[in-house]
C-alpha cells in the first residue's frame, strides 16, 4: 500500500530519501500553497513547511485522519501545537533537534556581542561620519544565566567558552547535573536573575514559559543587565520591556517578538538599548543541509519501521 508523504521541498532535491518502489511512500511537494498536492486523509508523513506560521502549518492537519508523523523543520512545536487536538490517537510529533544548534547559536553570540560592545552604536556612527571611541563593556568576566538549557541552550555555552566568562549558570524545566555543571529548575529563578550580567533567552513557549520574562523577571535583573531573546517572542511581555528599557536600567537583544513580524510604528523598533535581529537564528546556509539530512534520516526510520528520533510528544500520550 502506498503512503503519502508531504515534503516542504521536492524529493529530488533530498538526497538518501527511501526508494519509492522499495518503500512503498509516494512524495508530494507542499510548500504552504493554497492547493494541497493530495487528499490530506492519504498523508501518513506530514513535513511541515518551515517558517510559513501557524495558520499554514495547522491548515491541512484536520483532514489527516491516517498522519502517522508530524515533522517539523524547527526546534520550537508551538506553531502546529493548535492542531494536535484534531489529529488521531498515537501521531508522533518530532522536532528538529540538530538542525538549528549552531545557528542560533552563533546569532546569540553576535547579539551579546554587538549589544555590549556598542556595534550598533558603530554602525549609526560610521553612517554620519562619526568617530565614537570610549570604553565598553567586555563579555569577559561577565556573568551570564541561560534559561532553557536543551540543545540550543547547551550549543550557546559551547560557544561562550572561550569568551572568559566568570561563571555561567543554567535552568531548565526541572532541575539535573551536567558534565558542565548544574542545572537549576525555573523556581530558582529570582535567586539567580539579579547575579547574572547577561540573561540569555532560550526555552521553548509553553504555558509555563509565555510571559516568563514579565515586569517581576526584569525588575530582578541587575542594573546595566542584557536580556537576549532567541526563544520565541511571547516568551517576554513586550510591555514590561519597554518599560524595563525605557527607564534605561537594563538593555535588551531580541531576534523573536512580540508580535511578530514587529509592524511598522510598533516602540519596540525605536526602544532605548534595545538591538532587533528579524528571527533569522536558524536561517542561514547551514539550515538546509541539515533539515535535508533529517528529513531522510527520519524517513528511513519510518520506512523499515525504526524508532524515530526527536519526539516530542506522541497524540493521546504524553510530553517527552
Amino acid at each position: 500500500m502506498t503512503r503519502d508523504v508531504w515534503l516542504p521541498l521536492p524529493a529530488d532535491e533530498i538526497d538518501g530519501l527511501p526508494d519509492p518502489g522499495e518503500s512503498g511512500l509516494a512524495y508530494r511537494f507542499w510548500d504552504g500553497g493554497p492547493d494541497f498536492p493530495a487528499d490530506p486523509a492519504d498523508c501518513a508523513f506530514y513535513v511541515v513547511p518551515y517558517m510559513k506560521g501557524s495558520e499554514i502549518a495547522v491548515r491541512p492537519m484536520a483532514a489527516m485522519t491516517s498522519v502517522r508523523v508530524v515533522q517539523t523543520l524547527s526546534a520550537g512545536i508551538d506553531h502546529v501545537t493548535p492542531g494536535l487536538d484534531s489529529l488521531p490517537p498515537g501521531v508522533a510529533l518530532c522536532n528538529a533537534k540538530g538542525v538549528h544548534e549552531a545557528s542560533t547559536a552563533e546569532l546569540t553570540l553576535a547579539l551579546v556581542l554587538a549589544s555590549l560592545r556598542g556595534i550598533p552604536g558603530f554602525v549609526r556612527g560610521q553612517d554620519r561620519e562619526e568617530w565614537r571611541d570610549g570604553f565598553y563593556p567586555a563579555l569577559a568576566d561577565k556573568s551570564v544565566l541561560i534559561v532553557g538549557y536543551g540543545s540550543i541552550g547547551a550549543a550557546i555555552e559551547d560557544r561562550l567558552a572561550p569568551f572568559e566568562c566568570a561563571r555561567v549558570a543554567r535552568v531548565a524545566r526541572s532541575a539535573r547535573t551536567t558534565e558542565r555543571g548544574p542545572v537549576h529548575a525555573l523556581p530558582d529563578l529570582p535567586a539567580l536573575l539579579p547575579e547574572a550580567d547577561v540573561v540569555i533567552l532560550s526555552t521553548p513557549l509553553t504555558p509555563d514559559t509565555r510571559h516568563l520574562a514579565d515586569a517581576s523577571f526584569l525588575a530582578s535583573m541587575r542594573d546595566g543587565a542584557l536580556l537576549v531573546n532567541v526563544a520565541r517572542g511571547p516568551v517576554v511581555d513586550t510591555e514590561a520591556l519597554l518599560a524595563a528599557t525605557g527607564s534605561g536600567r537594563i538593555t535588551a537583544a531580541l531576534d523573536v517578538t512580540d508580535p511578530e513580524p514587529l509592524p511598522k510604528g510598533h516602540p519596540l523598533w525605536h526602544a532605548p538599548g534595545v538591538l532587533i535581529s528579524p528571527h533569522v537564528g536558524g536561517s542561514t546556509s547551514a539550515f538546509m543541509p541539515r533539515a535535508k539530512r533529517l528529513v531522510a534520516g527520519q524517513l528511513t526510520r519510518f520506512a523499515e519501521r525504526e524508532p524515530l528520533r526527536n519526539i516530542v510528544l506522541t497524540t493521546g500520550g504524553r510530553s517527552v
